[in-house]
């Protein structure tokens, strides 16, 4: 009969002449040390069983995480929300060259002036503003008056006060550090 000690162990080597060497209870304390309990045993089975399936869906892993953060950036577009509130506080506060997004109704009907599409809005928090739209840097957008749009810009306040959002376009510059954009019928013209 062939004896088990721990992996590699006198025991496994040597079979039933360690009980002679080590003595019946040094050799009972070495082959405890190598045993695992059942209970332990079978809990190593259960994995052992699941281990392949989770090692062949592993290389998979950081693909479908990295194709869901993709999905996720390109169904949000990667872009501000509207925070009519923190407008708001700007618009009260003149922060003059804050960036803002936010929610707004456009009032008239836009004009092309000087390479820019020039417009009103009302606000959703009620301030009625000028957009100033570069559509030599950024696409026309087709709007008129009563529609809903989403602007992410540069807020400016000129004396008067008269306020307005500009920088709505993607090429940035030293007057325009970030980029903007109109979000118009679910589309972007930036």
């Amino acid at each position: 009969m062939k004896r088990w000690g721990a992996a590699g162990g006198p025991a496994e080597r040597f079979g039933v002449q360690v009980v002679q060497m080590l003595g019946a209870a040094e050799y009972r304390s070495a082959r405890i040390r190598g045993c695992v309990s059942e209970e332990r045993r079978t809990q190593q089975r259960r994995w052992a069983a699941w281990a392949p399936k989770i090692r062949l869906a592993s290389p998979a892993a950081p693909l479908a995480l990295g194709l869901a953060v993709l999905l996720a950036l390109v169904a949000c577009g990667g872009r501000d929300t509207p925070d009519d509130q923190t407008f708001h506080q700007d618009v009260v506060n003149s922060s003059n060259g804050a960036e803002v997004t936010f929610d707004a109704t456009v009032l008239d009907t836009p004009v092309e002036s000087g390479g820019h599409e020039r417009f009103n809005v009302r606000a959703a928090t009620s301030e009625t503003l000028e957009i100033d739209h570069n559509t030599t840097l950024a696409q026309y957008a087709p709007i008129k008056a009563g529609d809903a749009l989403v602007i992410h810009g540069q807020l400016y306040i000129d004396p008067g006060p008269r306020i307005g959002v500009h920088c709505t376009h993607a090429q940035t510059s030293s007057g325009c550090p970030n980029p903007g954009w109109i979000m118009f019928a679910n589309n972007y013209y930036e």
